[in-house]
């Protein structure tokens, strides 16, 4: 298969997980069971955390190491202003938490079926980053082994996409929507992905000097998602551990592919 076929196939198979996940609303009426759920979402978190060591953060280094730049610095300075960028759509878009009460951003008068599929929205916009810069890497270097750690990061992020794709759509269904309407929901809120690794694309084809800041950039929205969403959704109530064995599954899993395959 040629790059443009790889490519194609990893703005879509992120995608198709999410659908695959929404999906789960046709068979399942009532809510995930809380370990279950613990685990799915530990889980992301792991793919997550690993994606952005070794997906992100190490090519950003060596990036600018062979700019002869010092590694360092753009590394650090793009996870900053990621995370700093999350923390502003946070504080700006109106979203609901899975499990809260009160919504956060701006006020607003929007359905909670609303502020739930933008919460889920919202983490979805660095995955989509990180495998456009990916790819974008691969085809300004036009080598293998870029374009192999591209379409792996698109197979991680996929995988977690599963579990997403479910977290929005049961509860949309719980919310009092139809089955119909809760799996459309579940599949759209992963439709920023797809859009977002494109407009990167396109973006980073004209400013490749910022490539390791680019990458490192997508490292820390993706780590602030994490942080303040995953996790602690993971770690609520009692049976933590459950999130937490999560988490370790899903980072020594993306670690396996990164390394073994990219």
């Amino acid at each position: 298969m040629n790059s443009v076929a790889w490519l194609a196939f990893g703005l879509a198979f992120p995608f198709a997980m999410t659908t695959l996940g929404a999906a789960l609303v046709f068979f399942f009426r009532g809510v995930i069971h809380e370990n279950v759920q613990r685990v799915l979402l530990g889980f992301a978190s792991g793919v997550m955390i690993a994606a952005s060591i070794w997906s992100l953060l190490m090519p950003a280094i060596e990036q600018a190491e062979e700019r002869g730049q010092v590694g360092w610095i753009p590394a650090a300075g793009g996870f900053i202003f990621g995370g700093l960028f999350l923390l502003a759509l946070d504080n700006v878009l109106p979203h609901l938490h899975l499990g809260e009460s009160q919504p956060e951003g701006v006020s607003s008068s929007w359905k909670r079926t609303t502020l739930l599929f933008l919460a889920v929205t919202l983490h979805n916009i660095p995955e989509g980053m990180a495998v456009g810069l990916s790819f974008a890497l691969a085809l300004q270097s036009g080598e293998q082994g870029p374009l192999t750690a591209a379409v792996v990061l698109a197979i991680g992020m996929g995988i977690q996409n599963f579990p997403e794709g479910a977290a929005i759509s049961l509860p949309l269904r719980n919310e009092g929507l139809s089955v119909g309407r809760a799996f459309l929901g579940g599949t759209l809120s992963g439709a920023v992905e797809p859009v977002f690794a494109v407009i990167t694309i396109l973006l980073a084809s004209h400013v490749l000097s910022l490539m390791p800041w680019l990458l490192s950039f997508a490292a820390g929205a993706m780590i602030y998602v994490v942080v303040e969403e995953l996790i602690p959704e993971a770690s609520r109530g009692e049976h933590s551990n459950m999130g937490t064995l999560g988490v370790m599954g899903g980072f020594v899993l993306m670690m396996i592919l990164d390394v073994a395959l990219g």
